[in-house]
């Protein structure tokens, strides 16, 4: 049975397996050389400081990770959050993104963010479609931002609104800020019960 949870720095090993392929094998990253797993670590140490990372597991094994990082670094962005998901090779279509990515924004709209971000190198179907399927929309691309693999990519980002009004925002909460019911309702939602009244 598939689980979700707050990733550890001794997750570490196992998040930067599931990464590494993407940095040697696609541009779905622009990172280009695997970084070292003290650094990789400290990444994780960084990140969850303030907002969530996220892992989902089988039996003690980590399928994928999903976390939020600020969108840019400028005050006014602050309620901006830019979202990654990785699953392991040979896991992909089996719900593990769709898990972690719905856990992650209802903890980042708890914490009071309101758009939501994702970067995505095209040409990558299978991305903008779960991204859509997730409610993103496509708000703009980069044309030829990224050169990897012999080629210039292109990025689209996508958006997703947390919010229907846009008056003057709360301050952010931290994700150790939210309550244990918060931090349940979002890891570990209840099933939705269809045509039951």
């Amino acid at each position: 049975m598939m689980t979700l949870r707050f990733a550890t720095p001794q997750d570490a090993k196992q998040i930067l397996d599931i990464y590494a392929p993407y940095i040697t094998d696609t541009s779905i990253t622009f990172e280009y050389d695997i970084p070292p797993l003290d650094q990789f670590t400290e990444r994780i140490v960084n990140t969850t400081r303030r907002l969530p990372w996220l892992v989902c597991e089988e039996d003690g094994k980590i399928l994928g990770y999903s976390y939020a990082s600020p969108h840019l670094t400028r005050a006014a962005y602050q309620w901006d959050a830019e979202l990654s998901v990785y699953t392991r090779q040979g896991h992909h279509r089996k719900g593990v993104g769709r898990k972690m990515y719905s856990a992650l924004i209802s903890l980042l709209r708890e914490q009071g963010y309101y758009n939501l971000y994702a970067l995505v190198t095209l040409p990558n179907e299978k991305s903008m479609g779960f991204h859509r399927s997730m409610g993103f929309s496509t708000v703009g691309i980069y044309p030829r931002t990224g050169f990897k693999l012999g080629a210039w990519c292109d990025m689209a980002i996508l958006e997703l609104a947390l919010h229907e009004e846009f008056g003057a925002p709360a301050p952010l909460k931290t994700v150790h800020e939210l309550t244990p019911e918060q931090i349940e309702a979002a890891l570990h939602p209840e099933p939705c019960l269809i045509g039951i009244k």
